[in-house]
């Protein structure tokens, strides 16, 4: 039974996979994850804490989620994964100064 639903980044999964039993399946999940990983675990964690700190609406769980998950390089990427709301120049700016690490 489903009990609640929030996204969570490749990080986050690669932790809790730390914790399951090996298996074919884990084996599996894991060669996926190494695949598409982009970040390291701490890395993961200062975007997440930095971009909560922005405090905007704008901003879902959904979003920080790709946000990690993809690191968009510049605007036009960044857009691609807020393409329910329009960021402005002012937002987008900051949310790649995080991702960059600045």
């Amino acid at each position: 039974m489903i009990l609640e639903r929030t996204p969570i980044h490749m990080n986050k999964v690669d932790q809790i996979l730390q914790e399951i039993p090996d298996s074919d399946k884990k084996q599996e999940i894991e060669i996926f994850l190494k695949k598409f990983l982009k970040t390291k675990p701490d890395k993961a964690k200062k975007i997440e804490e930095e971009l909560g700190k922005l405090d905007s609406l704008k901003i879902k769980r959904e979003h920080v989620v790709k946000i990690i998950d993809l690191l968009p390089g510049d605007a036009s990427d960044l857009n691609k994964i807020f393409t329910d709301i329009s960021l402005n120049e002012d937002e987008t700016n900051k949310i790649l100064e995080i991702i960059k690490g600045k």
